[in-house]
Formats: structure tokens, sequence, C-alpha cells
């Protein structure tokens, strides 16, 4: 199976647009190219159950759980709102991505 690109990066400031973590904000920690889906700082967190232990005394553990990544977006910082992220090659031919509409580098 080919590696799919997408315009979302390990470290990029991100939004949920859709579910029930709608609205919140947070870093990408995880880009899983293969199932398309990232995993976000504090988003779509669970609490899982497992049987007590020395380490574990309390018998349940957080984690976080991947979202796909259709269900996020880029924040730009000039507009502190999601945006569309497209690339542009400069003149001495290295590939950068950009704000559609700003402009901007990411």
């Amino acid at each position: 199976m080919t590696q799919l690109r997408f315009k979302i990066k390990k470290g990029d400031l991100v939004q949920v647009t859709t579910g029930k973590n709608k609205g919140r904000r947070g870093t990408v920690q995880k880009v899983l190219l293969d199932e398309a889906r990232v995993i976000v700082e504090g988003i779509n967190q669970v609490t899982r159950h497992i049987r007590p232990s020395q380490q574990n005394p309390s018998g349940s553990i957080t984690k976080t759980l991947p979202i796909h990544i259709s269900n996020v977006a880029v924040l730009d910082p000039s507009t502190d709102a999601p945006a569309k992220v497209g690339f542009k090659v400069n003149p001495d031919g290295t590939k950068i991505r950009i704000f559609k509409k700003s402009g901007q580098p990411v």
C-alpha cells in the first residue's frame, strides 16, 4: 500500500471541526499515515480499565485515541481561525506550506 501525503504535520496547532470534541484545539503529537489519522494532545481521551497492579493501583489508565485527519484543520495564527493549507514552490526550488487565504507560511 502506498503512503498518502497530508497537509497536517507533527507540531501543528489544529482545531477539531466535527464530533464530540468540536471546537477544541491542540497540538498534533503524531500522524498515522497508513490510517489517515492524527493524535492530538489532550483531545479524544478515554479511560481504559485494567487489572490493578503495583505499578497501577487505581486500575485504570487514560489514553489519547486518534482522530481522522479530515476532522481537524490547521489554525492560522494571523486570523486565529481554521484555514486551508496549500503548497508553494519558492524560486530556489524549496516547497513550503502556506495558508491559502492569507498566503502566510505555516
